[in-house]
């Protein structure tokens, strides 16, 4: 099932900065304009992607509604991946990020960058950086 990355087109920045990353930021906003929808299907090749998002959905001050991911492929799109497809690829979330609201559906939206960790050879071990929902050593 496709589901709508954002809520509708009234998505706003909050208290947003210019960041380093923000080209990143910028492609993927362009490209995840409401009413694009995706799902998970078939993954890319872990070599081939740049740069990972993340998009995390609540309502706010309330439950979260979703987490999802988002990795680079080719013209600018993107393809959406498991949290384990990260954790696998070794991806690891930078200290960097992007607030959006929409006062007419009463949502909050943090999107964060990940990228492939060039140093951590150690795939079986679980990075507190990373996306992980659980830490299983």
């Amino acid at each position: 099932m496709m589901l709508s990355i954002f809520c509708c087109s009234d998505i706003q920045g909050y208290r947003n900065r210019y960041l380093s990353h923000e080209s990143k930021f910028e492609t993927f906003m362009d490209w995840a304009n409401y009413p694009k929808a995706s799902d998970t299907g078939t993954a890319p090749s872990a070599t081939s992607v740049e740069f990972a998002v993340q998009v995390v959905k609540q309502t706010n001050y309330g439950p979260l509604d979703s987490k999802r991911y988002f990795v680079t492929g080719s013209d600018d799109t993107f393809a959406e991946v498991t949290e384990q497809w990260l954790i696998d690829a070794d991806f690891e979330k930078l200290n960097t990020f992007k607030n959006f609201k929409c006062a007419t559906h009463n949502k909050f939206f943090e999107v964060n960058i990940y990228q492939k960790n060039p140093v951590n050879a150690h795939t079986w071990r679980t990075n507190i950086a990373r996306p992980a929902a659980q830490i299983d050593l």
